[in-house]
């Protein structure tokens, strides 16, 4: 049985700086690709950013330069750095996985397992 648990999100300032995590359980993450989502209030969830098994990443236009993707596979952890953040980051970020690679690493619709979801609000 396949789990994700994200942790760190909280409440910054415009400006500041998160580090979220995702544990996974149930299955080694080391072939699987994995991504960062997130749902604002009153919007479709989006892709943020995707590392596949041979570490390339991927990233949505809105968080490149501020945002960077990372594994640790030993840990079976996946996290997400972010920088300069803005209010427009506000909302409920997720971690998924996939395990397989498809053209549009971005895209919901790739990803199998997903986390339960943990809130960062910028004001």
């Amino acid at each position: 049985h396949v789990q994700l648990v994200e942790s760190g999100g909280d409440s910054v300032q415009d400006g500041g700086s998160l580090r979220l995590s995702c544990v996974v359980s149930g299955n080694s993450i080391k072939p699987w690709l994995l991504g960062w989502f997130r749902q604002a209030p009153g919007k479709q969830r989006e892709g943020i950013a995707a590392i596949d098994s041979s570490n390339r990443d991927r990233y949505a236009n809105f968080v490149k330069g501020r945002f960077t993707i990372s594994r640790d596979n030993a840990k079976n952890t996946l996290y997400l750095e972010m920088n300069r953040l803005k209010p427009d980051d506000t909302a409920v970020y997720y971690c998924a996985a996939s395990d397989y690679t498809p053209i549009q690493v971005l895209a919901r619709e790739a990803y199998r397992w997903w986390g339960q979801g943990t809130q960062v609000t910028v004001s």
